[in-house]
């Protein structure tokens, strides 16, 4: 026989408080500290659970927000939702967690069961290309906050490294080292974070009148893959370069492979930067280079501002954050002497 759950009157009667003071805490109000503690022993005494859609219903809020990402697979995102969560849960809001593998077919089927789940407000990575889709969802007045990417067409705040002065700051250490041969593992053309930090990087040869040279820069996807592939090319090349920018944390782990595989010594035959991920910048010997992005302040800057539009707070509203990474120049960058 199925157990018939507690109500919201079971609570006021096992407490002795009334029933606004309790609806006011399950949807995330201040209450006396006292009164807190009687709530909370009668919620797991009682095991009562708040029906999430009759109050959905009710309030038009499902305390839920929906986050959208390229892929699970990538520690950078998966980071930022950790820190996302992180915020988001102090608040009283769950999350539904969806990736759509760099397809925007199925980026456009993962918003929308977004939608029908109605979330109250969506943080996305989004794909590019074709924003009818989001477009739509902004129409109906659902708080759209984007992280990492920039969609000039659509009104959203956004939050992201400074990607261009990211690659910029990376590729001027090679050069201040006598680097002129600098290659650069780029991610997918299309995407806003590859475009910004190719043009940070095609800046910073321009400002130290260093010649581009096109065929250094090669494009990836990416993943681990890719990465050791695109190595594997600047090593057959007639002149191979001294040293290599490797554009995120997966890449860069792919190009370590293709390095170890080929005996190549870092960084007397090689010099590299990659990108992300502090534990295994130590973990490498040498010690890795690399540019770190402010992961924790992405995913709480995303959350506080969606947060805000979620009170009807528009303030400032759209607004475009940058935030500024560190370049941690180790053993894995070596100097050419003229």
């Amino acid at each position: 026989m199925r157990k018939i759950s507690a109500t919201i009157k079971d609570v006021a009667k096992y407490t002795g408080l009334s029933i606004a003071t309790i609806s006011k805490y399950i949807n995330g109000g201040n209450v006396l500290d006292k009164n807190r503690k009687k709530i909370e022993e009668a919620i797991k005494v009682l095991d009562f659970r708040v029906n999430e859609l009759a109050r959905g219903l009710k309030t038009n809020r499902t305390m839920t927000v929906g986050v959208l990402i390229p892929s699970l697979k990538n520690i950078f995102f998966t980071s930022i939702i950790s820190n996302v969560e992180n915020i988001l849960l102090k608040h009283g809001y769950s999350t539904i967690v969806c990736d759509y593998r760099e397809s925007s077919n199925l980026e456009k089927e993962k918003l929308n069961f977004l939608v029908n789940k109605m979330v109250d407000g969506i943080i996305v990575v989004p794909h590019g290309g074709d924003v009818s889709h989001i477009q739509d969802v902004r129409d109906k007045n659902i708080p759209i906050v984007f992280i990492d990417r920039m969609i000039k067409e659509i009104d959203c705040d956004v939050v992201l490294s400074d990607n261009l002065n990211a690659a910029y700051e990376a590729v001027e250490q090679l050069i201040i080292r006598g680097h002129r041969r600098i290659g650069i593992i780029a991610g997918p053309k299309d995407v806003y974070t590859t475009k910004e930090r190719v043009k940070g990087y095609i800046r910073v040869h321009e400002d130290h009148d260093v010649n581009v040279d096109e065929s250094l820069i090669k494009y990836g996807d990416y993943d681990i893959k890719s990465g050791y592939n695109i190595l594997q090319k600047f090593i057959e090349m007639d002149s191979p370069p001294t040293s290599i920018f490797v554009t995120n944390y997966e890449m860069t782990l792919g190009a370590i492979m293709a390095i170890n595989e080929n005996d190549i010594k870092i960084p007397d035959q090689m010099s590299l930067v990659g990108f992300d991920n502090i534990q295994m910048a130590k973990v490498v010997k040498p010690s890795l280079s690399i540019v770190v992005q402010p992961i924790e302040q992405i995913g709480e800057t995303a959350a506080n501002i969606l947060l805000k539009r979620l009170k009807n707070d528009y303030e400032g509203f759209p607004s475009t954050n940058r935030l500024k990474t560190e370049i941690m120049i180790k053993d894995s960058v070596g100097t050419i002497r003229s």
